[in-house]
């Protein structure tokens, strides 16, 4: 099916084929959407050295996504393309000349998060996390921040809900099971561990929630159901606000599917507080 119109992205052409993509095709794919400025300004040349293939399976790569030629792809990535260089540094280096203004890629990718609210997948990701006995949280470094809402958020709204620290990644998998759910996070550049731990839920016949930022994340593929969200640059690092917005739009509806047990558990933890005077 192809979908390709002018306000399709490129992570969008890359999933609608992903399943037909050859090895070589994907290792062409990962590259594009890893440092789409390879794309974006080089030539055939450059992309195939850069990936260690031929002219022409770049060329049938470009065909696959519904282009008729390299220079056609190009100019889609072209406009397709924000500021995102794969290391800080490299941000830092660009002083700022390629990219666009804080306010302009802040407000895109959430305007993304808003859209998924709209389309119904973040009910789609509520509903294992509402079913679930246990719900375990896993995450890489870039998006602790959005673990740490999701956390803390959930955790007043149902019981058995686990975050995972990598130092005790052995006893907390061995505790898993079927009735579970795990929700996990990653974006690029993709921590190894993070990926392990996820295969081993996944083995273990825990239900993964993936959000993740591209359709070619090693999540992905291990992932029951699915979100990719934009996580922009904001000067070298990327940006936590997209994931802390989806984290909490994704207990709000935790919260509004569990109902009387969502507040009856909240009103419990404040009579506790104020038992013990946690407040000032």
């Amino acid at each position: 099916m192809n979908i390709m119109g002018p306000d399709t992205s490129t992570s969008d052409l890359v999933a609608a084929v992903s399943s037909e993509l050859t090895p070589t095709e994907r290792r062409i794919a990962e590259a594009v959407l890893a440092e789409p400025t390879l794309l974006a300004f080089g030539t055939v040349s450059d992309l195939a050295g850069r990936v260690g293939t031929s002219r022409p399976s770049i060329v049938r790569f470009a065909n696959k996504l519904g282009f008729d030629g390299y220079t056609t792809l190009q100019h889609h990535v072209r406009s397709d393309l924000s500021h995102r260089l794969s290391r800080p540094s490299e941000r830092i280096r660009s002083d700022g000349k390629t990219a666009p203004p804080a306010r302009d890629v802040i407000n895109g990718a959430i305007s993304a998060v808003l859209d998924a609210l709209e389309d119904g997948r973040i009910a789609e990701l509520a509903a294992p996390v509402v079913r679930a006995e246990k719900v375990w949280i896993l995450s890489g470094e870039t998006s602790q921040a959005g673990a740490h809402a999701l956390h803390s958020g959930l955790s007043m709204v149902r019981s058995g809900v686990r975050s995972l620290e990598e130092h005790s990644f052995g006893t907390a998998l061995s505790d898993a099971g079927p009735c579970d759910v795990v929700v996990v996070f990653d974006f690029f550049r993709y921590r190894r561990q993070v990926a392990t731990a996820a295969r081993v839920f996944a083995d273990a016949g825990v239900t993964v929630v993936a959000i993740t930022d591209s359709p070619l994340s090693p999540l992905v593929e291990l992932a029951d159901t699915w979100c990719q969200i934009e996580v922009p640059a904001i000067g070298p690092f990327d940006s936590s606000a997209p994931v802390v917005l989806m984290c909490e739009l994704l207990i709000a509806d935790v919260a509004k599917e569990l109902q009387d047990d969502a507040t009856n558990r909240i009103d419990r933890i404040e009579a506790l507080w104020e038992k013990t005077e946690v407040f000032l």
